[in-house]
């Protein structure tokens, strides 16, 4: 399937192998000596459990960085379900590289299909309500557009990148800037000056009170910080279509269904980037 994602992948991809590569081969694979140097061996990778995958292009890196001869064929391509025991893909190269690649290989691709796993969870909870599940920026370090790839996979969105990318104004940007108002002022000058690099404004609000602050002042994107689904229910109705609603606060896979139904467009949950555990994945030589 054609996953959507705004941000070049390929030196990403580079990057974050060349500091797996090295975190975890430094000066040299001792335990891999023990294999003859000229041995070539096949390998595949199978599936010990349900989810999604994702993270194949990593984990070909991985096996490239080490054998530029080795082949990897795939049996299934990122954002498709797979079920347990199932054939993902085919290795082919030399016996020392392929034990060399095989963790940070692996690595890769349990975490990022588990990430793209639980937003296809999520995502799967909230059908035909209208509203999306989006990530955030709890993310591993060093490992975020990489994580936020694999939500997208998943069927999630993502919400800005980064800090440079979008601006969202929270409690203390608008205690610090004299109120709601004030704040977004500031906030439309700032993306003004910063050009193209800022994709939106989004604003904070706690209340009803300030959510009709927020929408006086011009916002088009607010988030709806920890507010009960009747309360949720009424910003729906207050706001009328004229900003974009998110959702945010205690989001669990139980109590988003019903946030869906309460008309906001998105629902942020943080747990599909930071308590993901990894997908049961298995490399074995097989000859």
């Amino acid at each position: 399937m054609t996953i959507e994602f705004d941000y070049p992948l390929t030196a990403e991809i580079n990057r974050n192998v060349a500091a797996a590569l090295t975190e975890d081969v430094g000066a040299g694979d001792l335990t891999a000596s023990l294999v003859p140097g000229e041995r070539r061996v096949k390998a595949t990778v199978i599936s010990r459990e349900a989810g999604v995958l994702c993270g194949t292009a990593w984990f070909d890196e991985c096996v490239r960085r080490c054998d530029p001869t080795a082949t990897v064929t795939w049996h299934g391509a990122d954002g498709d379900r797979i079920a347990p025991n199932q054939l993902l893909c085919e290795i082919e190269g030399n016996g020392r590289a392929l034990l060399t690649a095989e963790r940070s290989a692996l690595n890769f691709l349990q975490l990022l299909s588990a990430v793209a796993s639980k937003a296809r969870i999520y995502a799967d909870a909230i059908a035909g309500t209208g509203a999306q599940v989006v990530d955030t920026r709890k993310t591993l370090p060093g490992l975020r557009i990489a994580q936020k790839y694999a939500v997208r996979a998943g069927g999630g969105g993502n919400h800005r990148l980064a800090l440079w990318d979008a601006i969202l104004i929270k409690e203390n940007h608008i205690h610090a800037a004299g109120g709601i108002a004030q704040a977004m002022a500031a906030a439309q000058q700032v993306a003004g000056q910063a050009g193209e690099r800022c994709k939106f404004i989004q604003i904070e609000v706690e209340s009803l009170d300030e959510l009709h602050q927020a929408l006086n002042a011009g916002a088009t994107m607010i988030l709806l910080d920890n507010f009960g689904l009747d309360t949720m229910r009424e910003a729906s109705r207050i706001n009328a279509g004229r900003a974009i609603l998110e959702a945010s606060g205690n989001v669990t896979l139980e109590t988003i269904r019903g946030i869906a139904e309460t008309g906001v467009d998105r629902i942020s949950v943080g747990a599909l980037t930071k308590d993901v555990k990894a997908l049961d994945l298995s490399m074995r030589f097989v000859g």
